[in-house]
């Protein structure tokens, strides 16, 4: 079976990080498993208070719906489910920008969720963490 381990998730972690530093922004990462389960979080210097809960809230949703969380803006957009979601689970489920499931041959292995600049930026840093196993 594979799943997501404490080394695998620090790697993906590092990426990230090295990514926000690209773009010159403070970054917190949290990586979840298949099931949602908080593995590993590192705050970035400079973060806000929030982006620990914020970041992890992102990749439990993006491990849940098994897509990335930028889908789910486009979706709330159209279907209240989606916009209801975030007080439905108590803030334990955060359909922002920031959140990708990671795959490891074609399975789910767990997420990467990001806080600490825009959206944009935050997918950006996921989409770059979650590189290590595509």
């Amino acid at each position: 079976m594979i799943e997501m381990t404490l080394e695998l998730a620090e790697r993906t972690a590092r990426l990230a990080q090295e990514k926000a530093k690209q773009l010159g922004i403070p970054m917190t990462i949290s990586i979840v498993d298949e099931a949602g389960r908080l593995v590993y979080c590192a705050r970035g210097d400079g973060t806000g208070f929030l982006t620990p809960d914020t970041s992890r809230a992102k990749a439990v949703a993006a491990a849940a719906f098994r897509r990335p969380t930028m889908d789910m803006v486009e979706l709330r957009k159209t279907n209240p489910f989606w916009e209801s979601l975030p007080a439905l689970t108590r803030g334990e489920i955060l359909t922002t920008g920031g959140a990708v499931p990671i795959l490891r041959e074609g399975r789910l292995i767990g997420a990467i969720g990001c806080g600490g600049g825009t959206p944009q930026q935050d997918h950006e840093c996921a989409l770059a963490g979650a590189n290590i196993v595509s």
